[in-house]
């Protein structure tokens, strides 16, 4: 199956206009002297888009529909309910309140921690200790590490055993990812109960597919990994204001109001990335999404974002029964490492083991 579906994926590139590679052009010199030719004017230079326009568009509407339980209903224009929402969030963005403080996060030591990550001479030893003081991530860490030998027969012994077999990297893109998972409260209203879950789990989809690309497209790993994580954010505090404004009415979800809604909730993101002091290229590949002219360049981390995201929607479609793998119409003219992005956007393991307790355990 991945030798049929990367050939799938790499049938675009000898389609129409190539993705990644120039063809050679042979060259001869001229038998007779001519005068020189006219200049052409200067062209801005263009890209192609990273995914076609109507497949975009076709997994856009098939995943919001999905994600709101609307599957079916013909309602395209917005009701008044939805104006109220969107009335909402744009008072929000236009205000001084960037929006950060409505999103939860991991408080105290999570600076700390990567602040001592930035280090080449980090110390496994202090890491750990460091660690031990929160349940949430010694959880993390030993399911992470574990996960790596899996089938060998052995398991960690100590968080400091963890620390030191998932390494540097592997903790940065680990403390990062719990730092900032939103904390979903079960007893909230409807739509960030049903809707948080599954939004989440694509952001972190797409954080791993992103790092698993990012060597071979020449973008900086770990803003890679952070761009996927959080390009989301904004949409979690939107389901917030859904949840107060409706008072648990369901009718949201209509083809208008979602269009709408991903744009107010990627500027959210942008203004709470702002906020939160994102990389620059975080913050500019986010606000490349979704309002790309056609041919207009966008960064190299826009693009690879662009992709996974429509890969990590598309594979969740896929999984629920929702899509077909294979179907050309929705994995055709994609660049041929597509295929590497998809595989890498399998589902998250979400299972906690207990903790293995450890002489270095201890606080």
């Amino acid at each position: 199956m991945y030798e049929w579906l990367q050939r799938l994926f790499s049938s675009s590139a000898s389609d129409g206009e190539p993705q990644g590679t120039v063809a050679p052009v042979a060259t001869a010199p001229p038998a007779v002297a001519a005068p020189p030719a006219p200049q052409p004017p200067a062209v801005e230079p263009t890209q192609a888009p990273i995914v076609p326009f109507d497949q975009l568009d076709q997994v856009n509407s098939r995943y919001n529909h999905w994600l709101f339980g609307t599957e079916g209903a013909s309602g395209l224009d917005c009701n008044p309910l939805e104006h109220q929402v969107l009335d909402a969030l744009a008072e929000i963005i236009e205000s001084q309140q960037s929006g950060a403080t409505l999103v939860r996060r991991m408080p105290g030591m999570i600076p700390q921690l990567l602040q001592s990550l930035r280090s080449d001479n980090f110390s496994g030893a202090q890491l750990s200790r460091t660690i031990s003081n929160d349940v949430v991530l010694v959880a993390a860490v030993t399911r992470l590490a574990n996960s790596s030998l899996k089938g060998t027969g052995t398991a960690i012994s100590s968080v400091e055993h963890a620390v030191m077999l998932i390494g540097q990297e592997g903790l940065r893109h680990l403390i990062t990812s719990v730092a900032f998972r939103p904390i979903i409260d079960m007893h909230s209203g409807h739509f960030t109960r049903t809707l948080a879950p599954r939004i989440w789990e694509h952001s972190e989809r797409c954080a791993v597919a992103n790092r698993a690309l990012a060597e071979e497209l020449g973008v900086d790993p770990f803003e890679a990994f952070l761009a996927g994580l959080v390009h989301n954010v904004g949409l979690i505090v939107a389901l917030r204001i859904m949840d107060q404004v409706s008072k648990g009415d369901k009718r949201l979800g209509s083809e208008m109001f979602c269009a709408r809604l991903m744009r107010e909730a990627r500027a959210l993101t942008c203004s709470i990335g702002r906020d939160w002091h994102f990389p620059d290229n975080v913050t500019l590949a986010i606000s490349e999404q979704g309002g790309v002219k056609k041919g207009e360049v966008i960064s190299p981390l826009g693009r690879q974002l662009a992709l996974t995201d429509y890969l990590g929607k598309l594979r969740m479609l896929v999984e629920s029964d929702r899509a077909e793998l294979g179907d050309p119409a929705l994995f055709g003219g994609l660049p041929p490492y597509a295929n590497t992005a998809y595989f890498a956007l399998e589902p998250i393991d979400t299972s906690v083991p207990a903790p293995t307790a450890g002489p270095s355990s201890a606080p």
